[in-house]
């Protein structure tokens, strides 16, 4: 009996606690950072990126998110012959979620984002253009409360449009267009948000 009154404890506390982080008036802080790296053997040639966007979002309704991302990102191509390709950009994306209302530690959301960034392009340390990119992502996910304050993210990029427009200094602007729907759940996005 002690073991079936514990169990039905551990369990209404763990609802009450999924249902307290996405409750209106509670704050969520999440981003993402990364580095990549690539070299060519017997080569000079190599590539670097580094990323930080860190995300603050404000339950403005039960179940209700809305907040943004703002953040930097660098990438360097240097090739054989020594020639440095720099890109930097400031990236803003705001976004809103929309959680599912049940009970218990697993909520279904979606999520809308409008990620956009502009940078400039350097070569070899003179700037010869600026870009700017201007998209919006609509994506389902999952979340797992495992605590009080503690969620972790599962989810898949989803439908997405961006454009990009690139514009070398003294030339003509050039905008590339990508679009699509992926949706697969072999490669999701894994991510820890904090909730308080």
């Amino acid at each position: 009996m002690k073991k079936l009154l514990l169990t039905l404890t551990a369990v209404s506390a763990l609802s009450l606690a999924a249902n307290a982080q996405t409750s209106k008036g509670t704050f969520l802080v999440g981003g993402s950072v990364s580095y990549d790296g690539s070299t060519i053997k017997d080569s000079d040639a190599k590539n670097n990126s580094f990323s930080i966007v860190p995300q603050l979002g404000y339950f403005v309704a039960d179940n209700i998110a809305l907040g943004t991302g703002i953040g930097y990102n660098w990438a360097e191509t240097e090739s054989d012959a020594g020639v440095k390709n720099t890109n930097n950009a400031f990236q803003l994306a705001p976004f809103g979620r929309i959680y599912s209302q049940n009970d218990g530690p697993v909520k279904f959301y979606g999520q809308l984002s409008v990620p956009m960034s502009w940078g400039t392009t350097k070569v070899d340390g003179d700037k010869t253009g600026t870009t700017a990119k201007y998209g919006v992502e609509l994506a389902p996910g999952l979340a797992f409360f495992p605590t009080s304050n503690i969620g972790i993210d599962f989810r898949v990029k989803g439908l997405y449009f961006n454009s990009s427009n690139a514009e070398p200094t003294g030339g003509e602007k050039t905008t590339v267009s990508t679009y699509g729907l992926n949706a697969s759940s072999l490669t999701p996005t894994v991510g820890v948000t904090f909730h308080f």
